[in-house]
């Protein structure tokens, strides 16, 4: 009993150890406090201000995308902003929904039999993804973000805008999903669809999308400062307007009012068990994919600014941003890169501009609700589908798209593979399958090692053979370069039995000084190895082992199996004494003093020293 309450102590220790390495700022905005001043609160409002005319139409234009009532994304645009600013690391960062977690919205629950069910099982879900990243700071996951490749990234935004258009085209034709069949859900379904319903496009829908589209195209080219899409909403709206005293009519947003702003708390329609299975999966997608966004951002404006990014920092913010707005009708809740770049290049100085961007969509939001306003009735549907179709567009980059498919092969492997998984599967398996894609391909490459002839010259130093002589050797010495992981430990072993296929092989040197990181697949490699060749009456000899390598060997009780008479430790004040004792042990187990020794080096590593 003692012994295990001596382990549960030394647990306790080291996990409020490891809690309180890098512990998270609880409030980071008491810095941006010290010093405030007029300067900076009327830097922050007019930032704020512009961001806030940006948020309110686009958080509009992603509850479209996810086929939620558009309060929906006012409201994370307000409270995600107006919760995370105080306890962000970045002084630029501004939360709210965004495309990609929209359009995952959308692709999961249109997979459920009952979609009525979304409004209820939607503030659960956002709130376990807060739950999710909350914890994630706290055990620094957001370190190994950095780890993602850029190509799965680019790879689902270029799949995710495609998907985007195709389903924001049949609002533009005016066109609508048959009742009692089943809604397309691939962008292969939806092109199918768009092209059987060409004859059926409706001519007032174009004509608006038209006007809307060279509206939003003249502002940008003429004054990209100003707040183009919330411009040309209102200038379609004013157009509809007016054409709609002629008895012109298009589909518009239905009012909502201030009930759907109060907070409620969710509540497990299924049991609380069933719900956390039905959600956990796509939960951790969307926390996934909302930290990747909110790390690419943070970082993006770092390199600006002069910053320094704390990747934990901003999951924090990110979560609690969420946990809040799950206690309203809300989506989730990410980094959005469009407007924090328009937070730092108003000239926001501190977190406050998000704080202010927040207040200002709360009161438009408010202003919106009041009972007999009917303003949101002006916008028609097919206005904001064309703005959507226009950032999608955006996303497109063509230039880093380009990059992906030239660098290497498996950047364009893993950037195909993305995009065609996201025209295909749900977005949430998606971005996964891209990124196990982009470990396998890294596992892979990794994992080939290339073995080259060296030989010792008349003076004793190494040299590779350009003669293409292939005699056969008595002793072979195979370095060993990099990580041992599983991956290469089984090619290394399978590479060195194809070398013991000489029948004169009688001695096989691994030069360990080198290699780093094993694991049980490469313990397990080297002892299957050493019974190999001593069922062949061979040996097999370690020289060169590092404190790390003799660690791994002794706990695994391998050493036992090579024999430790044909291990030599590495000594870094004579660093090729291993080696050279090595082959004297080989010699004296073959009974050849003058014996011929091949060399077997990994041309990508260094060249070995001499010995």
């Amino acid at each position: 009993m003692a012994s295990v309450q001596e382990w549960l102590r030394q647990a306790r220790t080291a996990l409020i150890a490891f809690l309180l390495t890098r512990p998270v700022d609880p409030l980071p905005l008491l810095r941006d406090l010290k010093g405030y001043n007029g300067h900076r609160f009327k830097s922050d409002f007019w930032a704020g201000l512009n961001v806030a005319l940006l948020a309110i139409p686009q958080g509009m234009a992603y509850a479209v995308i996810a086929e939620v009532p558009i309060y929906f994304g006012i409201t994370c645009s307000a409270i995600a902003s107006f919760v995370a600013a105080p306890f962000s690391g970045s002084r630029h960062t501004i939360l709210g929904p965004t495309n990609a977690t929209a359009l995952m919205i959308f692709g999961f629950f249109g997979t459920l039999q009952e979609p009525s069910a979304k409004l209820i099982l939607l503030p659960l879900l956002v709130f376990f993804v807060g739950l999710l990243l909350v914890l994630g700071a706290y055990l620094r996951v957001a370190d190994l973000i950095q780890y993602i490749s850029r190509s799965v990234v680019v790879g689902y935004i270029t799949g995710a805008a495609v998907l985007i258009i195709a389903n924001q085209a049949r609002i533009v034709l005016g066109v609508d999903f048959n009742s009692g069949e089943p809604r397309p859900r691939t962008f292969f379904g939806l092109l199918a669809f768009l092209v059987r319903s060409l004859p059926e496009a409706q001519w007032e829908t174009l004509l608006l999308s038209s006007i809307t589209i060279a509206v939003f195209l003249a502002i940008r080219r003429t004054r990209p400062g100003w707040p183009v899409f919330a411009i040309s909403l209102a200038l379609a709206s004013a157009v509809y307007a007016f054409l709609h005293v002629f008895h012109f009519r298009v589909e518009t947003f239905e009012a909502f009012n201030l009930a759907n702003l109060q907070p409620t708390v969710p509540h497990f329609p299924g049991g609380l068990f069933n719900t956390i299975s039905l959600l956990f999966g796509i939960a951790i997608s969307v926390a996934f994919l909302a930290s990747l966004e909110n790390s690419v951002m943070s970082k993006t404006l770092a390199s600006r600014s002069g910053d320094r990014p704390d990747q934990n920092q901003d999951m924090l913010s990110l979560g609690i941003a969420n946990l809040v707005t799950s206690f309203f009708s809300s989506l989730p809740a990410s980094g959005s890169l469009t407007r924090s770049q328009l937070n730092y290049s108003s000239g926001a100085e501190t977190r406050l501009a998000g704080v202010f961007s927040g207040l200002l969509c709360a009161t438009g939001a408010v202003l919106l609700a009041i009972p007999g306003n009917q303003m949101i009735t002006w916008i028609p549907e097919c206005a904001l589908a064309t703005l959507v179709i226009c950032i999608a567009v955006s996303l497109v980059h063509r230039r880093q798209i380009r990059i992906c498919l030239a660098a290497t092969g498996s950047d364009a492997t893993v950037t195909l593979s993305t995009f065609l998984a996201t025209l295909i599967l749900p977005f949430h398996q998606a971005v996964f399958l891209g990124v196990a894609i982009s470990i396998m391909l890294y596992l892979r490459k990794a994992s080939r090692p290339e073995l080259v002839e060296y030989h010792f010259t008349d003076e004793g130093d190494v040299r590779e053979s350009f003669d293409g002589t292939r005699q056969h050797p008595l002793i072979s010495l195979v370095h060993v370069e990099g990580e041992l992981f599983f991956g290469a430990a089984e090619l290394l072993r399978s590479q060195i039995q194809r070398s013991c296929m000489d029948p004169n092989l009688r001695v096989i040197i691994l030069r360990m000084r080198n290699a780093r990181r094993l694991d049980a697949t490469s313990v397990m490699a080297l002892e299957d190895l050493a019974r190999f060749l001593r069922g062949s009456g061979r040996h097999l000899i370690l020289s060169g082992a590092t404190p790390e390598v003799l660690g791994v060997l002794t706990r695994s009780r391998t050493l036992e199996a090579i024999g430790q008479e044909n291990v030599f430790a590495h000594d870094p004040r004579k660093p090729n004494w291993s080696t050279r004792e090595a082959l004297s042990h080989a010699k004296t187990l073959i009974g050849a003093d003058d014996a011929e020794v091949r060399i077997f080096f990994d041309p990508s590593a260094k060249r070995p020293d001499n010995g």
